[in-house]
């Protein structure tokens, strides 16, 4: 039988503050992460609003600093040891060069070139974990930092290493993504209202809001955790993957991409639909996935408590699946469902079971989802210890 993964350290930093507890008690409060663009100057943009985390920098030294904070919390949580049997996995994308470089007489040194790559996070978590087992980046949209979690379960199981440090993290309050996304139709335009933009299944939802954080975890085999007296906070069960191959900006109306990733989630958890108490929805407050990702919810789980926090933290992109994996395992150890935010009115087109504020309940098991552009899909299913 295959031993167990469990969690021992958990961080995070998000647009509602630096840290696990202070970000955990801002959402069960409702708090609105969400507001006017600081990080350059917006006039004239079409989006002038982002949820912006509470960490000074901008681009890559930007996802540096929330990597460094969520990852050294995690590890503080945990105690674990570097070594050759603790491996890292991170879900991250490029970055993109600052604007200044167009006006730079010099070259950007072969240190600010490397900083952009997708993996120059991954290397940060190696060095401050110590950790000498295998590396790996996984960059797939708003779905990378799910897949890092999965992916870093199955080495774990697979017998590979002990223990992985894995998690995303990702900051697009910059120009060009302002500006790519806004050309895609795909985020809210409140800008007279930013904290009531991002209102996942409402039926006045009109786009997602760009978000920054990072959120790592630290997972390792039952018996390594006990045998050094680790407390275990939550138990790693299940992880299904998909793919739509369907459009490259919308889910498939029917949600078959996200039904078959809860669904092979559930078969490696060795439960049933029935097991789950509550899901953290992907639910980024877009029409199409909102109403895709619902279907797929009540064909398979039926009418489960389900929420999503990005009404209160913006979309993490390669962040969220990370963070919000957390939410889930705050959720198990507390015993409470997160709200909803701005869920005035919600859509007919999704048929879900709403939780609108934060509501206590007995969880045992929990599920978050997180859907990527390109149709990439990842479920994570996690219990009780």
């Amino acid at each position: 039988m295959t031993e167990r993964v469990v969690v021992t350290g958990i961080g995070m930093v998000t647009p509602l503050g630096v840290g696990v507890e202070p970000t955990w008690q801002a959402v069960l409060r409702g708090d609105n992460g969400i507001g006017p663009i600081t990080r350059f100057d917006a006039t004239g943009f079409p989006v002038r609003f982002a949820a912006e985390a509470p960490v000074a920098g901008e681009g890559a030294a930007l996802k540096a600093a929330l990597t460094e904070l969520a990852v050294r919390e995690a590890l503080d949580m945990s105690g674990l040891p570097g070594g050759e049997r603790v491996g890292v996995c991170v879900g991250s994308e490029a970055c993109r060069p600052p604007w200044t470089w167009l006006w730079r007489k010099d070259m950007p040194t072969a240190a600010e070139v490397e900083a952009l790559a997708p993996d120059a996070p991954t290397r940060q978590v190696a060095a401050i974990a110590g950790a000498l087992g295998p590396r790996s980046t996984v960059s797939t949209a708003c779905t990378s930092s799910s897949q890092a979690l999965g992916e870093a379960m199955q080495r774990i199981r697979r017998g590979e290493v002990d223990a992985m440090v894995c998690g995303g993290v990702d900051a697009l309050s910059e120009p060009l993504m302002v500006v790519g996304f806004s050309k895609l139709g795909a985020l809210s335009t409140r800008n007279d209202d930013p904290s009531r933009a991002s209102r996942p299944f409402d039926l006045h939802r009109d786009g997602f809001v760009l978000g920054e954080g990072a959120g790592f975890l630290v997972l390792e085999r039952e018996s390594c955790a006990r045998a050094r007296g680790a407390t275990v906070l939550a138990v790693a069960e299940g992880y299904g993957c998909s793919c739509n191959a369907w459009r490259i900006t919308d889910s498939p109306p029917d949600g078959r991409g996200a039904y078959d990733a809860m669904r092979l989630a559930l078969e490696d958890a060795g439960l049933s639909p029935a097991d789950i108490d509550y899901v953290n929805a992907h639910g980024t407050s877009t029409q199409q996935n909102d109403a895709s990702e619902s279907m797929a919810l009540a064909r398979l789980l039926g009418p489960v408590p389900t929420s999503s926090t990005k009404g209160m933290t913006g979309h993490l992109v390669a962040a969220c699946g990370a963070v919000e994996a957390i939410f889930t395992i705050l959720a198990l150890r507390d015993g409470v469902m997160p709200g909803s935010r701005n869920l005035e009115e919600p859509d007919p087109a999704c048929p879900v079971n709403l939780v609108r504020e934060a509501t206590r309940a007995p969880l045992r098991h929990t599920l978050t989802n997180a859907f990527g552009f390109g149709g990439s899909n990842g479920s994570l299913i996690f219990g009780r210890p």
